[in-house]
């Protein structure tokens, strides 16, 4: 496993939210085979008012040049690449021309060929914001390069000529783009995924050391779940899947989850120990005693990660299957290893055993106990109290996300996206592709004419940018027509007039027609409109998508046009809606598959039904926070319901599996049978779980800022469900005493050990396999 760990690779693609069977993701496949793909655009931008100065200008060229010149780069268009459309009336046909050529020699004339560029609408909001000196670069990438290890070293090499550009000119670039802010978010994943797992082993190294006063405690423990890591790299290898933004989170999870796993074997390990001073009989009672309560609770960790499965979206497919997996490695481990290293190494002394005695702990667990047996009806009356306010939080939730959600508003990433939103209307693409069902039905006069309507409609709109578009592109042919006159931007008015900037376009013999070929495909029957959305939210975007698609209806009927309108911008929307409502969905199986889990164990729907309560509430008062303190419902923040269930009850099945053998030890009295129970479970409980609200605390350093609410609210979730369970299950157990505790739960399916089985001292012996000389 240490083997093919190094052979796990980091993620630089697109992982789309949407099934391949969902119609939003056909459209855009078929966009994309249509009119290529519109996730392949890297854009810089600069703010300069002094941007046709001529010194500057020629830095600007030579930026450009510097980017041609580099590998995976396709092509570079910017004010400095512009052309213009020359008529030329022998030939009748249109000459393209390079408004800015490299032999500009004077301001004289660059200030000359700066009036021709800026008297082109064309380029108005696409190229250049005249109202606030806003001027942007668009680069295409090469779509191979993209999808490999090298596209990191492509875009750092454009980073590095954006700088040279900024140290000769003093003036700052903005980078940004689909393919630049996937590759620096993967970079981050990259530098955190090492820091979160030094963290995590520190964290947890520095509480059970504290708990155990014990460097052999935390070598062990620490050694379990570092080979549980290399094995959790090792199988992503295997399976072939890559690092993401969650897959990155897994190795400090393995260390956090798994280290409860030592901490109960070895705290049981040392009570046992404590009673009799045999230390094989303490390992055996280990493994007989709670070794089917730690499965159980491995097993429905587990199953809180596995069933982000049913998800149908791959990222969260391979977080569940690789987590799934390597939590019920790390109890293998655990109960493999623990046993067989503390079989080789000397017995605890006096002073490893005294956290059995921790004073403190102990008042903790005794303050509980009273609490149960005799304050049960205060703790219903809070409980129901929590409850309306949870309600009243729930309500208050909102459900939305964002491209970049979850990245601090302080980093570059984020100020240099709204930079673009600010002066070009955004980035995210938004595509209207308009079908008229007959061959070169486009580029009818009524088509144009359709096409421009629905374009100035959407560009007034504040979040959409200007189009560009066939339409577009015979404006400023017409422009070009009519010799440059600024006034004559726009449709065609007839047919005879469209006929013949038409022709001069076919007959441009330098280009052929790719002035329009972009826009349309080769039937000339179907149309793209490319806008550029901010990005706004996925529940603004769903009311703007209505709007669009409104709009489209009003102009272009179904009855004769077949439209549709896609782009990254809609396909993130409907795919995070999507991942929100089938997350909803996984929460629901992972509520049935532990109570199933559960109910195998103990025999009892009853008991069933009473442990899922103190597991439930926590996940109502996490939603109610969120509710309060204005945390969306987003994919990053859902994951912490799935996975805080999962662990939280855990400490549910340990206490009732202990419950359940003081049950047969005190002749059935259920109130000693609570106590003992909670006496001798609380204290694991307690350790695990300050050991998992502060190894997900550890989460709230990351610089994402969904990693840092799943962190915050999982360990949240964690602390109320230790309280709920150390305070009202027991509560529960005591009042509901004559209706849960049957037949069945006395006598379950899967049997825990709870007797020595006349194993005699003198016996226990580790025996060594010898051979005849």
């Amino acid at each position: 496993m240490g083997f093919k760990a190094g052979d796990v690779q980091m993620s630089y693609e697109y992982a789309p939210l949407l099934p391949k069977d969902d119609p939003a993701y056909i459209e855009q496949q078929e966009f994309t085979a249509q009119f290529g793909n519109d996730g392949n655009l890297m854009v810089l931008g600069v703010q300069d008012r002094d941007f046709f100065e001529l010194d500057n200008f020629k830095n600007w060229q030579n930026l450009t040049k510097s980017l041609q010149e580099i590998d995976g780069v396709s092509t570079v268009f910017s004010a400095s690449e512009s052309y213009n459309l020359i008529k030329n009336k022998e030939k009748k046909r249109f000459e393209t021309v390079q408004i800015f050529n490299n032999e500009i020699d004077s301001q004289y004339t660059l200030d000359s060929l700066q009036r021709v560029y800026t008297n082109l609408p064309f380029y108005e909001g696409v190229l250049h914001n005249k109202e606030t000196d806003s001027y942007l670069m668009a680069i295409t990438l090469e779509p191979e390069i993209l999808q490999s290890e090298a596209r990191v070293e492509l875009i750092n090499r454009i980073v590095e000529a954006g700088t040279e550009y900024t140290n000769k000119t003093d003036v700052s670039i903005h980078y940004s783009g689909l393919p630049y802010i996937r590759v620096i978010t993967a970079e981050m994943i990259k530098k955190e995924l090492n820091m979160f797992i030094f963290m995590a082993l520190g964290i947890t190294a520095l509480i059970i050391f504290l708990f155990f006063r014990s460097f052999k405690v935390v070598i062990y423990s620490m050694l379990v779940v570092i080979i549980a890591v290399v094995w959790a790299l090792g199988t992503q290898a295997l399976l072939g899947f890559k690092i993401t933004i969650l897959t990155g989170m897994i190795p400090p999870l393995i260390i956090v989850i798994g280290i409860p796993n030592s901490v109960f074997l070895l705290n049981k390990y040392h009570q046992e120990f404590k009673q009799h001073g045999n230390r094989i009989k303490a390992l055996q009672r280990v493994i007989r005693k709670i070794g089917n309560a730690t499965f159980l609770t491995n097993l429905t960790t587990a199953s809180g990660f596995a069933t982000f499965v049913f998800t149908s979206s791959r990222i969260l497919i391979e977080f569940g299957i690789i987590a799934a997996i390597n939590i019920l490695v790390v109890f293998l481990l655990s109960l493999l290893l623990i046993p067989i290293i503390f079989s080789f190494v000397a017995e605890p002394k006096e002073r490893h055993l005294n956290h059995l005695n921790n004073t403190a702990v102990n008042k903790i667990v005794n303050k509980f106990v009273h609490i149960a047996l005799n304050n049960r009806t205060t703790v219903y009356s809070v409980t129901g109290v929590v409850l309306f306010l949870g309600v009243i939080g729930i309500f208050q939730i909102k459900t939305t996300g964002y491209m970049l959600d979850d990245i601090p508003h302080d980093d570059p990433l984020y100020v240099d996206l709204k930079f673009f939103e600010k002066n070009f209307d955004g980035l995210m693409p938004l595509e209207i592709v308009v079908d008229t069902k007959k061959a070169k039905g486009v580029l009818k006069s009524s088509s144009l004419m359709k096409m421009d309507k629905l374009e100035t409609k959407l560009a007034q709109h504040p979040d959409i940018s200007k189009a560009l578009s066939l339409t577009q592109a015979v404006k400023f042919a017409r422009q070009s027509f009519y010799n440059g006159n600024e006034k004559y931007y726009g449709v065609p008015k007839s047919n005879q007039e469209r006929n013949f900037i038409l022709s001069y376009i076919s007959k441009n013999e330098e280009s052929g027609t790719e002035l329009i070929e972009t826009f349309v495909d080769s039937l000339s029957q179907k149309a793209r409109m490319s806008f550029r959305m901010k990005d706004i939210g996925t529940n603004r975007m769903e009311i703007i998508n209505k709007e669009i698609i409104k709009e489209i209806e009003e102009i272009f009927p179904s009855a004769k046009f077949d439209t549709s309108v896609t782009g990254a911008s809609v396909v993130f929307f409907k795919g995070t809606q999507y991942l929100i409502k089938n997350l909803f969905v996984s929460l629901f199986l992972a509520v049935i598959l532990i109570a199933s889990f559960m109910a195998w164990m103990f025999s009892s729907k009853r008991m069933v039904i009473v442990s899922l309560i103190p597991n439930l509430i926590p996940l109502i008062m996490t939603a109610a926070l969120m509710g309060y303190f204005g945390i969306p419902i987003k994919p990053s923040t859902i994951l912490v319901f799935s996975i805080a269930f999962g662990i939280s009850v855990d400490d549910t099945i340990h206490y009732l599996a202990k419950y359940r053998q003081e049950l047969t030890e005190t002749n059935w009295s259920i109130r000693a049978a609570v106590v003992l129970a909670l006496k001798e479970t609380g204290v694991s409980m307690i350790y695990t779980s300050i050991i998992l609200f502060f190894g997900f605390g550890i989460f709230g350093f990351s610089e994402f800022g969904g990693t840092v609410a799943l962190g915050i609210l999982v360990a949240v979730t964690l602390l109320i469900a230790l309280f709920s369970n150390l305070i009202l299950l027991p509560s529960l157990l005591l009042t509901l005493e004559k209706y849960i505790t049957t037949k069945s739960f006395k006598e379950p399916l899967l049997h825990i050990y709870d007797e020595d089985e006349d194993i005699e001292l003198e016996e226990l012996r580790i025996k060594k396999n010898t051979k005849d000389a």
